[in-house]
């Protein structure tokens, strides 16, 4: 039981980024804690994943996997998907509600939110959404860029966006992975990722992390 418990806490202590996109494949390995590098490889591929031609990622993780683990002496269970693709779709939603001069409390953005979800699965048929973004809050019809706790108002809204992918694109990753006994925690865009990156943070792998871990309060 030590043993075990000994290396589920080792676990928590790194995270798998694997980038895929039309060009190269990438693979990180960081400490959480600070983001240090444990391990990195990149590889060019000659195939558009655009089109679905994702083997190269079994072939990378065939040729690899073992060499990763024995160098970083470490299991990889699960790995972040960072993905660049013209296959996500967006969709922008804006849900209004009635709150009577009430106050606004954080379960009234929880019940449009869930409402805003349930009315975009209604549309995005076969697709999995990857990021759930606020992009504006609206209190009597004055706009805001974070949610105004504890302030009256009649009505509310909020403007929704969802990023979504192709359900098959993500379901023939995950079997994939699943070969290697690895399982998929976050699926994150890299053009969404890369609009937070600035002139003293470049480290896309980084920048995902700290948006794993709530870095942008409105998603």
């Amino acid at each position: 039981k030590q043993t075990k418990l000994l290396q589920m806490d080792d676990e928590l202590n790194f995270q798998t980024h694997l980038f895929l996109s039309p060009k190269n494949i990438k693979i990180k390995i960081i400490k959480k804690h600070d983001f240090s590098e444990l391990y990195f490889n990149e590889v060019p591929i000659n195939a558009d994943i655009n089109k679905d031609k994702i083997d190269f990622i079994d072939v990378f993780l065939q040729k690899n996997i073992f060499l990763i683990e024995s160098k970083i002496n470490k299991f990889i269970k699960s790995s972040n998907l960072i993905v660049d693709s013209d296959k996500f779709f967006t969709i922008y939603l804006s849900i209004k509600k009635e709150n009577y001069g009430e106050f606004l409390k954080k379960e009234n953005l929880y019940h449009l939110l869930n409402e805003a979800k349930y009315e975009c699965k209604q549309t995005i048929d076969s697709r999995r959404i990857t990021h759930m973004l606020i992009d504006n809050y609206y209190i009597d019809e004055k706009l805001h860029s974070s949610f105004p706790e504890n302030l009256r108002c009649n009505f509310f809204t909020i403007d929704v966006r969802f990023i979504c992918l192709p359900e098959h694109f993500i379901e023939k990753i995950e079997k994939i992975l699943r070969k290697y006994q690895i399982t998929v925690s976050h699926i994150l865009s890299s053009e969404y990722v890369k609009s937070f990156l600035k002139d003293d943070e470049t480290d896309i792998f980084k920048m995902s992390s700290k948006i794993i871990d709530g870095f942008n309060e409105n998603e």
